[in-house]
């Protein structure tokens, strides 16, 4: 059988560990369409990392690049902003 697909390589940012209180916030979050990514900096190197922060359906890109663990824990930090903003 003939292989039609290509296997690609993926990225993984790696784990963070977060706190119940983390999850709080992203779901809380995630339910006034507020919505924070770490997604990959194709233009860099394989551990760079940028975090877009989507807020009722408009995104916004931090200009910063981190590398995995770091955009992980700032992931967090959005989250906790806009929990804190609104609560």
């Amino acid at each position: 059988m003939a292989k039609f697909f290509k296997k690609q390589k993926g990225r993984s940012a790696g784990s963070c560990q977060y706190t119940k209180d983390d999850m709080k916030r992203a779901d809380w979050c995630m339910t006034k369409d507020i919505y924070v990514a770490v997604i990959p900096n194709w233009d860099g190197g394989t551990d760079e990392w940028k975090v877009e922060v989507t807020v009722n359906g408009k995104p916004n890109l931090d200009p910063k690049i981190y590398n995995g663990y770091d955009a992980q824990v700032k992931m967090y930090e959005y989250y906790k902003y806009y929990y804190d903003k609104n609560i």
